[in-house]
Order: structure tokens, then C-alpha cells, then sequence
């Protein structure tokens, strides 16, 4: 309810925006954001208003900032004050192009906006497993476009046997030749720190992991 809290101010309580009442939401266009905003945390809504001419005259409220701007559908981007909006049209001229991600070309390879003629199913390449949870307080914003950052929608549940270091790192360093990576490490791993990581008797810090992930790939083992 804060970005509201301007319009709200001075109301009574029945003429207040509250739970449970209509807003108008507008979703913006590509690149169509005010300029010097972060696109994952900006969304327009405004009171409900159900005559569409009075729309591009309204005041919008960014629900992040509560900040107020206009929108406009004319041009291809924004301004500092105004959010370019996706109109209908907008949406069905992308329609026509969008990339169909779960499927492939007659080739293979996988689809883009130019792709035509009849597709087929991508093959699929475990390479790591990752738990997430699709979290079910924001279910509804998701579907209904206000959250634009995966990173709020998705959380990531770690289980250290199963992450990047135990599924791909060591085994490639076990079959990588000891002498090989002690060279390659050039002293900023010794060889016994070498031998217990190997061993899993031990993890490397931040430094020495992405040594590591520089070298094994220059072995062929990944």
C-alpha cells in the first residue's frame, strides 16, 4: 500500500485506494522504460478507470518507487518521464516472432525469431541438478506480470553434494594427472592442498575455485 500513499492522502476512507479494489497495470514495451530505471523493479499501475481515452492523460505510480509518471504508445522508447507502453498491436506483431524455446529446427538446432517450417523436440543435457522452489506468494504477480526479477520468484535450495564442485570439478580433477595440475596451478595451489581436494577431504575458497575452473577446461575434461 506505500506507493498509494500520495493518492490516499487527505481521502476518506471509502474514496481511498484499498485491498481488494481494480487497478489498471501497463506493461511496458522493450526498451520502453523512463530513463535511469532498473526494468526488473519498475511496474506502472493507477486507480481503475474504465474509459481506455483517458488513459495516456492519467498519472501512473511506479508500485517499487511510488513514483509518478505518464505513458504514451507512440515511438520505441521511453523519456524521463514517461514509460512507452506495449499496445495490442505491439503485442501481436511480437507474437509473430517470438521464439519457440522448447523446440527445434528441422536441423537441430535450436529455434529463433527467423525459424520456419516444421519443428521438433530439443534434446535435452543434464550437465547439473539445482533445487528450486517456484515460491507461491508470488505466484499471482508473476502471472499477472508485476514481478519482472526471477531471482525474487525462484529460491534456490543448495545441497552441497550435489553442486557444482562435487558434480563436475572434482571428478574432472580426479582424472586430471596430478603432475599436470601441479604445474598448471604454477604454486598458487600446493600439492598436497591438490591431493585433498582430489580426495574430498576438502573444498578450495573462492580464489582457488576459480583457478581451478580455469585450468580443467584447457585439460579437455569438461
Amino acid at each position: 500500500m506505500k506507493p498509494w500513499a500520495k493518492v490516499n492522502k487527505g481521502k476518506p476512507y471509502a474514496g481511498r485506494i484499498k485491498p481488494f479494489n481494480f487497478l489498471l497495470s501497463a506493461h511496458v514495451k522493450d526498451f520502453g522504460h523512463p530513463l535511469g530505471v532498473d526494468a526488473e523493479r519498475f511496474h506502472l499501475v493507477s486507480p481503475y478507470e474504465k474509459d481506455s481515452r483517458k488513459w495516456l492523460r492519467k498519472s501512473w505510480i511506479d508500485q517499487y518507487s511510488g513514483k509518478e509518471y505518464r505513458i504514451t504508445t507512440a515511438g520505441h522508447h521511453g523519456d524521463r518521464n514517461a514509460a512507452r507502453v506495449s499496445t495490442y498491436g505491439d503485442i501481436l506483431r511480437k507474437y509473430e516472432y517470438h521464439t519457440e524455446t522448447k523446440c527445434a529446427d528441422a536441423h537441430g538446432k535450436a529455434c529463433d525469431k527467423q525459424t520456419v517450417g516444421l519443428l521438433q523436440r530439443r534434446h535435452v543435457l543434464i550437465d547439473q541438478i539445482r533445487y528450486i522452489g517456484k515460491e507461491s506468494n508470488n505466484l499471482e504477480e508473476v502471472e499477472a506480470g508485476l514481478e519482472h526479477s526471477q531471482q525474487n520468484v525462484y529460491t534456490e535450495y543448495p545441497d552441497p553434494k550435489r553442486d557444482e564442485w562435487e558434480t563436475k570439478m572434482r571428478p574432472a580433477l580426479q582424472a586430471a594427472g596430478l603432475a599436470d595440475l601441479v604445474r598448471l596451478c604454477k604454486g598458487k595451489i600446493s600439492r598436497r592442498a591438490l591431493i585433498d581436494l582430489r580426495a574430498g577431504r576438502s573444498r578450495p575458497h573462492r580464489k582457488n575455485r576459480e583457478l581451478l575452473a580455469s585450468i580443467v577446461p584447457t585439460l579437455g575434461l569438461i
